[in-house]
């Protein structure tokens, strides 16, 4: 199957030596290998240097948004199925210094905290085969990136990549999606993305269901439209008999029961406020939602908890693929480098719902059942790794990585020290 997998994108390589380098890059991302950053992939592939792998991201020619295309068609194409939901959600990569493209210090989940980061914005599918990531976009800022040209200029940003709000960029990746044919249905994200009217017109002029989480202080159109009111405020209007308790999907402890109530609102009978309350807190959560036909309050349930796919998906690509182990500064690069991750990932999602062929016929088994749990994504790799790694690496093959390491090691440190050296003598 990964051969299948690759013969997908070996068009986008016009010469072998790449193919093969990508290739190599890829195996090694499913590996084993603790730092997925050029340097032990390279090791691993049996290269003398880390050169070839390093050139595949920054110099080669190759188009990484053709890949993503690949990679977006062959997600549909094996994990596609009624329902779908395409999931919007960011990432933040904590880095260092200030070349990388992108970076500032900014907000980013990652830390729960003002860091300095580079954020991506990411599009996941989700359905009841499984879930990868499809598209991605790295945000640009403003001030500190878009009005540099110089800074833009040493970063590789391309000319045309212009200032594009989070949730402008969110909506770009679903339009792609939506033009390539992707078949999903439904869209989710977080209070981010559902507090942007733009994303949410979008949506309904695609005909795509949603349900966007908003804040507490968003204004909703009641009385057929003919009054406003805060989402908190509406929270006390359905009576107890209102509330139903029911599953978002399954977690980490078990099924996530919450209770839920929607309200219709406006005047055209298709949007509601659904709202969230945990039956211990007591917290409450609100969504506003939107369908092209009516649709049952549990399928509204459904899209809103599919948005913790996304959240999986992040978790699976950073430790079990290498998505953010890249040591690199260049936008494209950047790309390269995440595009063949989402393509790892997305190999071991596929692999994931094949093992499984039961999923859809049944996909809650008994609490005291006996048998295995499916394999998982990490399980798979896991196993992947022990098959693709070595036996043995030769004493002279882990001295000669060593003093290559160690000599890199050396030579930056003395570059890092001559800068500081020479800031402190001018400053």
């Amino acid at each position: 199957m990964f051969d299948q997998a690759m013969a997908r994108i070996a068009g986008r390589f016009k010469r072998v030596e790449p193919r093969a380098t990508a290739r190599a890059f890829v195996l090694a991302l499913l590996s084993g290998v603790e730092r997925k950053n050029c340097w032990r992939p390279a090791e691993q592939a049996g290269h003398a240097r880390p050169g070839p792998m390093q050139r595949l991201l920054r110099s080669t020619r190759w188009d990484a948004d053709a890949v993503r295309d690949d990679v977006r068609a062959y997600v549909i194409e094996h994990l596609g199925a009624d329902g779908g939901v395409l999931i919007v959600d960011e990432t933040g990569f904590l880095k260092k210094g200030t070349a990388s493209a992108g970076v500032q210090r900014q907000y980013t989940g990652t830390a729960g905290r003002i860091e300095n980061s580079q954020v991506g914005v990411f599009l996941a599918y989700a359905s009841s085969r499984g879930r990868a990531l499809i598209d991605r976009r790295l945000y640009l800022p403003e001030a500190s990136w878009c009005q540099d040209a110089e800074r833009r200029t040493r970063a590789g940003v391309p000319d045309q990549a212009e200032f594009a709000t989070k949730p402008t960029l969110a909506g770009q990746m679903i339009a792609a999606a939506l033009d390539a044919g992707t078949s999903a249905t439904w869209a989710t994200g977080d209070e981010a993305y559902g507090q942007d009217p733009g994303l949410r017109a979008l949506l309904e002029s695609r005909e795509i269901g949603y349900v966007l989480a908003v804040a507490c202080s968003t204004r909703v159109r009641i009385n057929q439209g003919r009054t406003a009111a805060r989402a908190d405020a509406m929270a006390n209007r359905p009576p107890t008999s209102a509330w139903h308790r029911q599953s978002a999907g399954s977690g980490a402890k078990g099924p996530r029961y919450y209770d839920w109530a929607w309200i219709e609102i406006g005047a055209d009978g298709h949007r509601h406020l659904l709202i969230r309350r945990n039956p211990n807190s007591g917290e409450l959560a609100f969504y506003l939602c939107w369908a092209p036909k009516p649709v049952p309050l549990s399928e509204l349930i459904r899209v809103a908890g599919a948005r913790w796919c996304i959240e999986e998906c992040f978790q699976a690509a950073k430790g079990q693929v290498g998505l953010d182990h890249y040591q690199v500064r260049h936008w494209t690069a950047w790309h390269r480098h995440i595009t063949l991750a989402m393509l790892a990932l997305a190999f071991l999602a596929v692999l994931a719902a094949d093992a499984t062929p039961s999923r859809t016929a049944q996909p809650n088994r008994p609490a005291r059942s006996t048998a295995p749990i499916d394999l998982t994504v990490p399980e798979i790799r896991l196993l992947l790794g022990a098959l693709l790694d070595p036996p043995s690496t030769s004493p002279r093959r882990l001295l000669h990585w060593s003093n290559w390491r160690r000599r890199h090691q050396a030579t930056a440190r003395r570059s890092h020290y001559q800068r500081r050296l020479a800031s402190t003598s001018t400053g």
